[in-house]
């Protein structure tokens, strides 16, 4: 018989206990079933779990791959392109909207309104705008820009946006001198031009909420420091530079931090606005673990992805969060 004074003094653990059982099992178990299956033989539809020699062959096989190569690019580059974009944006609306302009409500709401909607949503939208058929294209043809460069002798306007599979920038020659034991890369490492409107359309989704993170975060900020600022010859410039910004860091860190999460596992948006796009151009991680586990059958590939998706998303979050629990405990 179970002594009530234990359980009066566990109540605590036995409250939080189905939450932790139901954790354990559908999150970290299913963790570690992953992680298992990428170690496995499983290619095909028929099961098969034995393990594959050596362990790590599926990791080396995909990192091999010209395809999942392109996927870290494109990863690296939409990071890069999305969280720039969507910081300096969200930051600028935010100082505007702090100067107690006209209307503040009513663009603080519309700001906003893009982070309701669903990834799919702004995908299917932007796909049309930057369709070479419509869109954009289709409004330098209605304003006569296109007519004029054609009367000057010049090609009309006419991007392919995301089904150009041009690569700029290219740093293959630059990689080739930091790894000269030989290391060569399947695919031309650079900005892909495919995937530019799909961060420009991540942008236009997130960066009201960053807006609204860092209108919390200048509301915090007392009206002394400012007066302070100006009393001291500072400009409205130079105090947002030099003392309202660098307060705001740690807002920043958050942001980035949340931003960076959406970027290494998005895929809603881009597999509604241009798919894989040409040449992998805008393929993603979680697109290639889709096709793997869904059309191709090759289970054990699609949870060797998914592995290196976690990791990579730990090697982000489990830091911040440690020093978020230290920061806290000092």
């Amino acid at each position: 018989m179970v002594n009530p004074h234990w359980l009066v003094r566990n109540k605590g653990l036995l409250i939080l206990l189905p939450s932790l059982l139901l954790t354990a099992i559908f999150v970290y178990g299913f963790i570690g079933t992953s992680f298992f299956f990428s170690l496995t033989n499983w290619r095909t539809l028929a099961v098969d779990l034995s393990l594959r020699e050596p362990l790590w062959q599926t990791y080396t096989d995909m990192l091999a791959m010209p395809r999942f190569q392109a996927d870290l690019r494109n990863t690296l580059v939409f990071t890069v392109l999305f969280i720039g974009l969507a910081i300096g944006i969200g930051l600028g609306l935010a100082i505007l909207l702090d100067r107690q302009i006209a209307g503040r409500g009513f663009f603080r709401s519309a700001f906003l309104f893009p982070y309701a909607l669903s990834f799919i949503v702004t995908g299917v939208v932007w796909r049309w705008i930057f369709n070479p058929e419509t869109g954009i294209n289709l409004f330098f043809d209605i304003l006569g820009i296109n007519q004029v460069l054609e009367a000057a002798g010049m090609d009309p306007l006419s991007p392919g946006w995301t089904t150009d599979p041009e690569v700029v920038l290219s740093v293959n020659q630059v990689l080739a001198h930091v790894w000269p034991s030989g290391m060569t890369f399947q695919i031309e490492w650079g900005i892909p031009i495919a995937l530019i409107p799909v961060a420009i359309a991540a942008t236009w989704q997130l960066s009201g909420f960053v807006m609204a993170m860092y209108l919390g975060g200048l509301g915090s900020i007392s009206r002394q420091v400012r007066d302070a600022a100006r009393i001291d010859g500072a400009g409205e410039f130079r105090m947002y530079r030099s003392v309202i910004i660098p307060m705001l860091t740690p807002i920043t860190i958050s942001t980035a931090i949340i931003l960076l999460h959406v970027s290494l596992k998005i895929f809603d948006l881009v597999f509604a606005m241009s798919g894989v796009g040409p040449g992998f151009a805008t393929d993603v991680p979680a697109i290639f673990v889709f096709e793997m586990m869904f059309k191709a059958a090759r289970y054990n590939l699609g949870a060797t992805a998914s592995v290196v998706m976690l990791v990579a998303s730990c090697l982000v979050i489990v830091p911040y969060l440690m020093h978020t629990f230290r920061s806290r405990e000092t």
